[in-house]
């Protein structure tokens, strides 16, 4: 646990008790601080005073009198579309308003430092799209190459149920925009953005505000090097900038698919091939088309940034090489879960957008898809340019006639449960084809979260896997 400094004798209020909010119960707890909790939830308030938290209402009148301050869970709207009536409160009583990674921050450094020869380091990822990819391949290679690290934020532990790191340790942390919009220290080493497409609109008030929210990360502090992927207008903006001239290499550019020019420090994947270039040359390359946890331009793209978050580290490009060919990728994004027949069977039930489906859907020359579920706004439009690799879609949900209209030129299936879906795709899939599960939708109108509908897929395809033979790949 990292114990939050700077609290002790101040009574501090937690709003939200599930794993951050409660984590950052308990490491306030061990800083000093006085804890009064609240969830509207009667669990979680039930497992908070179990561990002898005060549980009190803080939407009540005098509630918040004599807090210092408001520790708010991700979920939680502080601003758009309306405030929480407990964040209003204490905005209005002049109250700070933090989250558990401002605390992460504020608390990591100690005086244990001083006799490390090495410096704890902090690299923090954000984006829209591949951050958990991203951040568990850099996690990953640092891993594989020795050294002292670990993984948390909005993938894997808590920060704050991080061990303290020791010496020449590393924290990698996913960071979404719920966490870096209202973070009061941000402070990574390291700080990198994969890539912006619109998501989270309502609770950010528009693009502008889910970007500005983004953007915080490198703002706040000021990492030492920044990690920007160039791919969209909002990314060129954010490096243009960070730099103080097209020399600056203190911004590392990212791209999958341009060429990328200038003298500055560049890691770009073109044709399947990884290549970072500085000062005009060319000083390493990768050839990704084999890494088979990395399939595709999206997650060619996730490649550029994990490698030079670890080049910035000091890593070696042949260290960062192998680190690649030995993941295997996060359950549920790109996952490899079996091969049969010459058939590869892919999970990805993370593409919960049409952003990440469509992406996923270029990864692949010949696909049987199965897709469907809760269509979020926009529509289906924008899926337009990966439709021509789609063999037939087999659609699932409790609206899968009413999403199926909206793939046009596409030979559909209503299949409506996973299970139906699996059967035919499997039946009909020729060799050389992927059954390919990326639903561009969300999972709610049959599942609990995109986890239980990747594990669902999973289960089915292994059930025919153990009937018809091939090899299983390990969840």
């Amino acid at each position: 646990m990292i114990e939050v400094q700077g609290v002790s004798g101040r009574r501090v209020a937690v709003l939200g008790l599930g794993r951050s909010g409660l984590s950052a119960a308990r490491a306030l707890m061990a800083g000093g601080a006085e804890v009064v909790a609240w969830d509207d939830t009667r669990a979680p308030r039930e497992d908070a005073a179990s561990e002898g938290f005060e549980i009190k209402d803080l939407s009540r009148d005098e509630a918040l009198d004599g807090v210092d301050r408001l520790i708010v869970s991700p979920g939680i709207p502080h601003l758009y579309p309306a405030p929480n009536r407990v964040v209003a409160a204490a905005l209005g009583l002049g109250i700070p308003v933090d989250n558990d990674i401002g605390l992460f921050f504020r608390s990591l450094a100690t005086e244990a430092w001083h006799r490390f020869d090495t410096a704890p380091r902090v690299i923090a990822v954000t984006g829209s799209n591949g951050k958990s990819t991203t951040s568990a391949l850099i996690h990953h290679v640092l891993a594989e190459a020795g050294r002292d690290v670990q993984l948390a934020g909005n993938i894997g532990r808590g920060v704050l149920d991080l061990d303290p790191p020791g010496d020449g340790g590393v924290v990698v942390l996913e960071l979404s925009s719920y966490q870096t919009e209202l973070a009061r220290a941000l402070t990574p080493d390291v700080a990198v953005f994969t890539n912006l497409s619109a998501d989270h609109l309502d609770r950010h008030g528009g693009l502008g505000g889910y970007f500005a929210a983004k953007r915080r990360l490198f703002s706040e502090g000021g990492p030492d090097r920044a990690v920007i992927g160039v791919d969209e207008a909002e990314g060129r903006f954010l490096a243009g900038q960070l730099s103080e001239g097209p020399t600056d290499d203190r911004v590392i550019r990212t791209s999958s698919g341009q060429k990328l020019g200038g003298p500055g420090w560049a890691v770009v994947a073109r044709k399947g091939f990884l290549a970072e270039t500085r000062k005009g040359k060319q000083v390493g390359a990768i050839d990704l088309r084999e890494i088979k946890g990395l399939p595709g331009a999206h997650n060619h793209q996730n490649a550029c940034a994990a490698y030079a978050a670890c080049r910035a580290t000091g890593l070696a490009p042949r260290v960062i090489e192998r680190g690649f060919h030995s993941f295997e990728g996060l359950p549920h994004r790109s996952q490899i879960v079996a091969e049969t027949g010459g058939v590869r069977i892919v999970n990805d039930s993370k593409a919960t957008n049409v952003d990440a489906a469509l992406k996923a859907l270029m990864a692949f020359p010949r696909i049987r898809w199965i897709c469907g579920g809760l269509e979020k706004e926009g529509g289906l439009a924008n899926l337009a340019p990966g439709l021509p690799h789609v063999v037939k879609a087999y659609v699932i949900g409790r609206e899968a006639a009413r999403f199926a209209l909206g793939l046009n030129g596409v030979e559909a299936a209503i299949c409506t449960t996973m299970s139906a879906a699996v059967e035919a795709a499997m039946a009909e899939a020729q060799p050389g084809e992927v059954v390919l599960l990326a639903p561009a939708a969300a999972s709610f109108d049959q599942y609990d979260n995109f986890e239980r509908r990747g594990d669902d897929f999973i289960t089915e395809v292994r059930a025919r896997i153990g009937a018809d033979g091939g090899t299983a790949a390990d969840a």
